[in-house]
């Protein structure tokens, strides 16, 4: 079981608290009364989501906010249309999208991460040990065992069951299949050259392989399936455990099995946030250095900085800011959906995103 006890946020919140005192936080402009924002997009974000929602409201009740964990994929898409306000995505905008769509912003909320997750009779408290180039294969059909030996030299202490595989995969757009499919191709050449990553791929076709929609739809279908792997959103922690599930440990790039916890999580954002750009486009996978775990991202609100109504623009702006504000509350919230907060110099580059927003 991964232990989400212990809070790595507490040192990122004291760093961007420190930050504060050279950049003020602006008095958000008056709004009128009844405004009323839609979110729609990652379901990895959800649960997060809906806790500042709830929060955000009772301080607030002019402001009523709707949420929708409809995938990554339709809530990039939502916010570039303008049927939804704030479109959350576990993935950034392509390169070909920010060209097309110069007024819509990536703004990183949080840091997260996705496990892999097992459904092995009699081995689900046992962590196995995969890497990129098995998962690669599990996804392509060339391993089609949970005894092949690609498995069992990773796990010669474990007895492994001969018993064919199931793999299981998103069937929607998807900000987890973004940042699962990125791990393989970092690691895999092959799955480099083939496929790629994307928050849809064409994914191979296995014999028996299945696919669900959203992080829920894929830990319930893993859950029912016995000899299943899927990957799923760190923020079902809760429910991994509730259902039994087994948790893999990941080669990482500096090449330890690691767990997704809330050190491991923070040491891969470490390593990567200094190289974050000021559009915050950055992939946070298989980053470098002791103790960083694969597979973790930032969760982006997806914006229009042109918005419709200034009032509406006032409350995103006003919205936004609160939740990536580094203070003990925020960390609370963070703490119970298992996400790790903003290091300082990344609180900079959202909160001067979001203050474009007009």
């Amino acid at each position: 079981m991964i232990d989400f006890t212990k809070s790595a946020c507490s040192a990122v919140t004291l760093a961007a608290t420190l930050a504060l005192a050279t950049i003020a936080l602006p008095a958000a402009p008056a709004y009128a009364d009844d405004v009323t924002l839609t979110e729609t997009g990652s379901t990895l974000l959800f649960p997060l989501f809906k806790i500042w929602v709830d929060e955000y409201t009772k301080t607030h009740p002019g402001i009523h906010i709707t949420t929708n964990a409809t995938g990554s994929g339709a809530g990039i898409e939502q916010a570039i249309s303008g049927a939804a306000q704030i479109g959350t995505s576990d993935a950034y905008m392509s390169d070909t999208q920010a060209r097309q769509h110069p007024e819509i912003i990536n703004v990183p909320l949080a840091i997260s991460a996705q496990t892999v997750n097992t459904n092995l009779p009699g081995l689900n408290n046992a962590s196995l040990k995969l890497d990129g180039p098995v998962l690669t294969d599990i996804y392509r059909g060339k391993i089609r065992a949970w005894d092949d030996k690609a498995i069992a030299a990773l796990n010669p202490d474990v007895k492994l069951p001969h018993h064919d595989i199931i793999p299981v995969h998103r069937s929607e757009g998807s900000g987890d299949t973004f940042v699962f499919s990125q791990y393989l191709t970092f690691s895999t050449p092959s799955w480099e050259n083939d496929i790629g990553y994307g928050t849809t791929i064409a994914w191979p076709t296995v014999a028996g392989g299945l696919n669900a929609e959203g992080n829920l739809g894929v830990l319930q279908l893993v859950q029912k399936t016995p000899y299943s792997i899927g990957y799923i959103g760190v923020s079902l922690h809760a429910e991994i455990a509730e259902a039994g599930l087994g948790t893999a440990a990941l080669k990482s790039y500096s090449g330890e099995y690691l767990l997704p916890s809330p050190e491991t999580i923070a040491a891969a954002a470490a390593a990567l946030t200094p190289r974050t750009p000021p559009d915050q486009r950055l992939t946070l996978v298989n980053a470098p250095g002791a103790n960083a775990y694969p597979l973790v991202n930032y969760e982006y609100a997806v914006v229009s900085t042109k918005q419709a109504k200034p009032e509406s623009a006032a409350a995103l702006r006003k919205f936004l800011l609160w939740a990536i504000a580094p203070d003990e509350s925020n960390e609370r919230l963070l703490d119970e959906a298992h996400f790790i907060a903003l290091p300082a110099h990344i609180w900079v580059l959202s909160h001067d995103q979001i203050e474009t927003i007009k």
